[in-house]
Formats: C-alpha cells, structure tokens, sequence
C-alpha cells in the first residue's frame, strides 16, 4: 500500500504535485539541494541534498513507498541505485534514459513510427562534417544530455556558425536537428498506470518566448484531425515506452505535418492549465497513475483557458499589479514561493476562462498588463 511518494526535485512542478498529492492524502518528502524549495516549503519532509548524493537518495527511498520526479534533469544513476535497491520509482530509470538523451529519445519516437525532424549525432569533427551532409542547414544544435528552456542550444545556418556551436559545447555530445519552420507548436499531457490504463488531456498550443514557455492555449487552435492524430500518438508513446505516470508530449506542426519535437517524462508547464479547467488535474493523474489508482478522461469545465507564465525581470522580487488582476472572476493566480525573481525565472502562472481561445487570450492579456515587478531593496 502506498502511503509515501518522494519526489526528486523541488521546483513548482513538485510543489503542485504535491498540493495534490495530500489533498488524497498522501504524506510527501522531496529531495532538492537547496532549502526552503517551492516544493519543500509545503511537503511532510525535505532532505536537503544533490541529486547524485546516494546515501541521501538511499534514505529518501527509506521514506518513500514509491519514488517520482518533477523534472528530468537528475542523475540516471540516482535511479539506478533507488531500484537496485528495490525501491518502486515511476516512471522507471529505463523511460529517463530514453528521455534524457536527445537521440535515443528521437530513434525512440521514430521506432514508434512517429515523425521528428531530421536529425544526427555530433561527437567529433568527422560527425559534425557528416550532419552538415545529411541534416543540412538551417539547423538547430543542442546537448544530447541536459538543457532546458532554450539553454545548450545554437541555432546554426553556415559552417562557420556550426563550427562555433561546436567549439561551445566544449566537447559535450551534440545533436544536430534540422530547423523546422512550424506553424505551431502544440503539446499534449497523457497519463499511465501500471494496469495500462491511458488517458489523455486536451491538445494544448504553446507560444514560447527566447526557448520559454510563455502561454498556453486550451484547447489548441487547430483542426480536429491535428488533434486526433496528436492523441494517438502519444497513447502510441505511452504503451511503447510502458511509462507509467503524467507525461508531456511536444509536437510541430507544419502545415499538415507533425513532429515529436521532444518527451518530458513528467508533469509538465503546458498542463498548468489543468488545475482550473478540467475535473482531474495532470497532477492528480500523476498521483493516480504511480499509487494505482484508476485514471479518468480528463474533461475541460469551461470551453477555453490561457495559461501565462509569470516569469522575474531582474528588476524587483514582489509582484504588483495582483488586486488588479484578481479583479477578473475568471483568473486564478498561483505563486510559486520563489524568493528571487531573476530574469526569465519562473516565479508563477495565471489562467484565463474564456468562451473561446480568443476570449480567453483577451483576458489573459489584460491581465498580463496589470503586473509588474516591484524593487524593494533599501535605496532602490
């Protein structure tokens, strides 16, 4: 019987698990380097510890009866030892090692016989000659392990600029995807259980902004055949990668051709919207999926919700604007306990209700102009 789930990470995604994990009353301990996490901050128990620290990731697996992770950025190795030691993680080292590495994953979706952009590995001066070759330009470098937010990334239309790319990465493996002029970027949240259980949310549009998500719009703006081939194939993902838990799925779409562009093995940004606006939140799908519990199709409550996030400017640490945008009954405003608020940090999100996508756009946008960053910093 589960009554414990420790979660390797202590970020916001953490945190709202968590939110939901003991509203079903589940006890929660994190594991996260620095004290005082989002996630921590409302969990039973932090341990205050890397994620490569094994004694202390052997004793979060003493605390826990099953093991998560809000982001997949941890060493494969803490995994590794967690069901060495036969502790129940979910999802499984074998779906992170798929997941963290840029061309296992792609060899993995292309496996499943799903497109994804042209792609090649870059480890010497022989393989990034050889991409050049195959993949061509423009084309988009990044780190095959590690990375998030646009970061380890080089968008690269010569030689001379892909033989920079490669003179940065300073010896770190490569991928060398082609760049894709996509229409929309699109994503979609789908749960697992151990019994093979599989649902899946509304096919959600993202805007991003320099590599960050910025909004998200519920559901997508495209046709119903874009949405239905999105579903399948990530119901197709979720069985041949035997996942178990929430996960994310981001696509491109071109015209009429869609591309995985990547797989998060978790709760995911895109699914904030889920707390507001359907009747089961990918949270609690995740919680359900990792303790055995049935999944239930997700549902939309409202016919359509942005998502913003509220992302630090580096211009002041305390929100203002928020009576303001309260002031709309159809928002919601979720903060994330972030102390600093630095530039592009994720410090929170709100979600709009609308009768379309548009509608909701419009307030999201309303809303969005009534916060700003406070400096309260003595002599500011």
């Amino acid at each position: 019987m589960i009554e414990t789930i420790g979660i390797l990470g202590g970020g916001q995604l953490g945190r709202m698990l968590t939110l939901e994990a003991k509203r079903m009353g589940y006890r929660v301990v994190t594991l996260e380097p620095l004290p005082n996490s989002p996630t921590g901050q409302i969990a039973d128990e932090q341990i205050v510890a890397a994620y490569d620290d094994l004694r202390a990731i052997g004793e979060l697996g003493a605390r826990a009866d099953v093991v998560t992770y809000e982001f997949e950025n941890i060493a494969l190795e803490s995994v590794l030892a967690l069901e060495n030691d036969r502790r129940l993680v979910r999802p499984d080292a074998n779906v992170l090692r798929i997941t963290q590495d840029r061309i296992l994953e792609k060899t993995f979706v292309r496996a499943c016989g799903i497109g994804t952009a042209d792609f090649a590995p870059i480890s010497s001066l022989e393989d990034l000659r050889t991409a050049i070759e195959t993949v061509g330009f423009p084309a988009v470098f990044k780190t095959t392990l590690g990375g998030y937010d646009g970061k380890g990334q080089w968008v690269v239309r010569n030689e001379h600029q892909a033989a920079d790319a490669f003179a940065e990465a300073r010896g770190r493996a490569l991928i060398c995807e082609k760049l894709i002029p996509f229409d929309k970027e699109l994503s979609i949240i789908c749960a697992r259980n151990a019994a093979g259980e599989i649902v899946t949310f509304p096919v959600a549009e993202n805007i991003h902004d320099a590599g960050v998500l910025a909004t998200t719009i519920v559901p997508a703006r495209v046709s119903d055949d874009v949405a239905r081939r999105v579903r399948e194939s990530a119901v197709t993902i979720a069985r041949k990668l035997d996942i178990v838990g929430a996960f994310a799925i981001e696509y491109f779409l071109a015209g009429e051709t869609l591309l995985v562009n990547e797989i998060a093995p978790r709760v995911h940004n895109s699914g904030h919207y889920s707390l507001d606006a359907t009747q089961i939140s990918q949270y609690e799908a995740h919680v359900r999926a990792i303790c055995d519990l049935p999944l239930v199709q997700p549902k939309m409550l409202v016919p359509a919700v942005v998502m913003v996030n509220i992302l630090g400017d580096g211009t002041g640490d305390r929100l203002g604007g928020i009576e303001e945008l309260l002031k709309d009954p159809d928002i919601s405003l979720h903060l994330y306990g972030k102390a600093n608020a630095a530039k592009r940090r994720k410090m929170g999100h709100f979600t709009a209700l609308g009768s379309s996508p548009d509608d909701a756009l419009a307030k999201a946008e309303r809303g969005w102009r009534s916060l700003h960053w406070i400096d309260t910093r003595v002599g500011a």
